[in-house]
């Protein structure tokens, strides 16, 4: 493979920064020549009609998209020189028989010359792998590995590891640090460049099966994820290009902060959502105006939920009473009502959802008129099968005995009307369930309801039960830990038929109903005995923040390993007792002495707390951003409260009176996690300011 452009005067052999460089150009220059090879494409004529068309049309702009040149991003990160050809080049270049000493330049996307010969590998690649598996005791044949570094776009420095030389010491990269610890402005970046060898292996696992990511604050897990859908895309394109791609994200300000990993890595096809966007079913009516306290959330979120919804379901099912007569020009055809019931037991015992059930029984009842009429000589066919399922007299006795059942009217039914609950919940809700699940003054209609988050899943859970949802081939679902089991089972449904990644830290659970296992979780979500891996070493949380708030593990998630990080912040980590009349103006201190830094600055406070600091940041004249707002150059500082703090991550961290933190949720334990969420949001530096007491263990 050419390391310069083949038109360019060759660098001074004794100045490799400059051969890089001019690597560096010619691949740009390559990318650039892809892209209006793809912009030059005459489409005219070319497909067979207007639908063909404008198929073409929009793969042809998504792929101009995936080749832009992101000035500011580096194309390739990495270099790999192999002692051998490696075998995976095979199926990418004829050229690489023979290739001893060759060199392969790692980056976010392939390029190639006019020729066709790689420029630049794509990091999916198998031949990229070494990049980030190779180590001085297992060199996978890599001779040496070079990493570049950037600055705005600019490759302005590299580092070497000779991996295959027995008197060259194993040695932690300076720039990769440097990469890890690069100040974080705007919305979350990859992590391609700084991938670690147990992350790898989770973001290349097959598509075959379900992968759940136990990881502390500050593994990766999220980042991890979000490569591992590309490395899927890249590797299964065809398949997932059919069945889909989904990430679903805990809120919107997340989603937002995600959003440009993976664009940056040429994947545009993903889609994102929260669990409440997932459920939303705009066709039954259900609109969420709601909400529901702890107590009944986590009522309304146990799995046994789904069996009250079955039985109330399939309790429409009225046995016939009267046989079906069908007329047919002179003939009289009759199905006693006794071997209808049969079908119809039979029917219920197959336990196939209520629809597909439904529009089985005219075609059962038709075919068993058929029986007859081929016992009376007559030679029906399917067309008279099909003629008599649509009989007014078929029509009739199926309405009667299997009628349509509107999901969003069973569950308002099920939550007004005291004996239709306990009919359906006897066993499986006592008395006092039941009571706290019953709405105090039941709405007119589903337009009127004023639906929880809670409720619009309990709709979903019905409407699947009637009618099968559709599956998708791969669904990331991040901070998973939060989720009820009947939320896990509406996002097991988008995957019945394939595969997950389940990213989540039990220790970060926030909501009442959090789970206390993996297992468990699996298990709801349907993909039970799935691998469980576990990421401990921490790349973004500084070691003494991690240390501190890992004071609390024990009292919120006592069987989790403690994390420990490769980062230090030493001076930059630090809490403050204050007077209570002094709070405030303490915070603003700590404000601007954060703001003295580079980087993202966040504020992170109980919801309580937000107006107070509100007024005080204003009259301190420090203007401040919304979770979900981009932070800028110009302004860096977000006020965060608690609740939405999960996900996120800043340079430096004010965090407000941890007290207030825990009083603001509805049980100390969740109070306390949500204060372990809080404590770990910074990347490089933590001030914790208080006036009340600290929680016990962080004393």
């Amino acid at each position: 493979m050419p390391s310069h452009a083949p038109d360019q005067p060759e660098p001074p052999l004794t100045d490799p920064l400059a051969r890089e460089r001019a690597h560096l150009a010619a691949s740009r220059a390559a990318l650039r020549a892809m892209r209006a090879d793809v912009e030059a494409l005459d489409l005219r004529d070319v497909a067979a009609n207007w639908v063909n068309a404008e198929a073409l049309h929009h793969q042809v702009s998504e792929r101009i998209k995936a080749l832009a040149d992101l000035s500011h991003t580096p194309l390739f990160f990495g270099r790999l020189d192999y002692l051998h050809a490696p075998d995976a080049l095979a199926a990418m270049s004829e050229a690489a028989e023979g290739a001893e000493g060759e060199s392969f330049y790692i980056g976010r996307r392939h390029v190639h010359d006019g020729d066709g010969d790689p420029m630049v590998i794509d990091w999916r690649a198998p031949v990229s792998q070494p990049f980030y598996q190779a180590s001085k005791k297992a060199p996978m044949d890599v001779g040496l590995r070079r990493r570049f570094g950037y600055t705005g776009g600019e490759l302005t420095a590299y580092e070497d590891e000779k991996l295959s030389d027995p008197t060259e010491a194993e040695q932690t990269s300076k720039l990769l640090q440097t990469e890890i610890e690069r100040p974080r402005v705007g919305p979350m970046r990859d992590i391609v460049a700084t991938i670690q060898p147990e992350q790898d292996e989770i973001v290349r696992a097959g598509i075959g099966g379900t992968v759940c990511v136990q990881g502390a604050p500050g593994t990766g897990k999220t980042a991890v994820g979000l490569h591992r859908v590309a490395y899927l895309l890249y590797a299964h394109r065809e398949r997932l290009a059919r069945s889909g791609t989904l990430v679903i994200g805990p809120n919107r300000s997340f989603l937002h902060y995600i959003e440009q990993v993976l664009p940056a890595l040429g994947e545009l096809q993903v889609a994102q959502a929260t669990v409440e966007d997932l459920v939303a079913r705009p066709a039954t009516g259900v609109e969420v105006r709601g909400a529901d306290s702890a107590d009944v959330a986590r009522i309304k979120g146990d799995a046994r939920m789904a069996e009250v919804l079955r039985r109330a379901l399939r309790s429409h099912v009225t046995p016939p009473t009267e046989p079906c007569v069908v007329v047919r020009g002179s003939r009289r055809w009759r199905v006693p009502a006794y071997e209808i019931e049969e079908t119809v037991a039979e029917l219920l015992d197959r336990d196939i959802r209520y629809g597909a059930a439904r529009d089985a029984l005219p075609q059962r009842i038709a075919h068993a008129v058929l029986v007859r009429m081929e016992q009376a000589g007559e030679a029906p066919d399917d067309r008279v099968q099909d003629a008599v399922a649509r009989n007014p007299a078929v029509k009739a006795a199926v309405k009667a005995i299997w009628p349509p059942v509107d999901p969003a009217k069973l569950v308002l039914r099920l939550l007004s009307d005291a004996d239709f609950l306990a009919a359906h919940a006897d066993g499986v809700l006592d008395a006092d369930e039941q009571k706290t699940l019953l709405w105090a003054k039941p709405p007119r209609s589903v337009k009127s309801a004023k639906w929880s988050p809670q409720d619009a899943v309990l709709v979903d859970e019905a409407a699947d039960l009637i009618e099968r949802t559709h599956s998708l081939g791969h669904v990331v679902l991040d901070e998973a830990q939060d989720l009820s089991p009947m939320q896990y089972r509406a996002v097991g449904r988008r995957c019945t038929t394939g595969s997950a990644t389940i990213l989540g830290d039990l220790a970060q659970g926030t909501t009442p109903w959090a789970t206390s296992s993996w297992d468990e979780a699996l298990t709801h979500l349907g993909k039970p005995g799935s691998t469980v891996e576990e990421l401990t070493q921490g790349f973004r949380v500084p070691r003494e923040v991690i240390a501190y708030a890992s004071r609390l593990l024990p009292a919120i998630a006592p069987g989790l390993s403690e994390a420990t990080s490769i980062r230090e912040a030493a001076g930059d980590f630090a809490v403050r007792a204050v007077d209570p009349p002094e709070l405030d103006a303490a915070v603003i201190t700590a404000c601007h002495e954060a703001l003295t830094h580079e980087g993202s600055i966040g504020l992170i406070a109980a919801e309580a707390r937000l107006p107070a600091l509100s007024t005080a940041l204003a009259e301190a004249g420090l203007r401040y951003l919304s979770p979900g707002e981009e932070t800028s150059p110009e302004a860096r500082l977000t006020l965060v409260p608690a609740t939405l703090a999960k996900g996120l991550e800043y340079d430096y961290v004010v965090l407000d009176e941890p007290a207030a933190v825990v009083d603001g949720e509805p049980d100390e334990r969740t109070g306390l996690r949500r204060l372990y969420v809080a404590l770990t949001r910074a990347v490089s530096g933590l001030k914790v300011i208080h006036a009340a007491p600290l929680p016990e263990g962080l004393a």
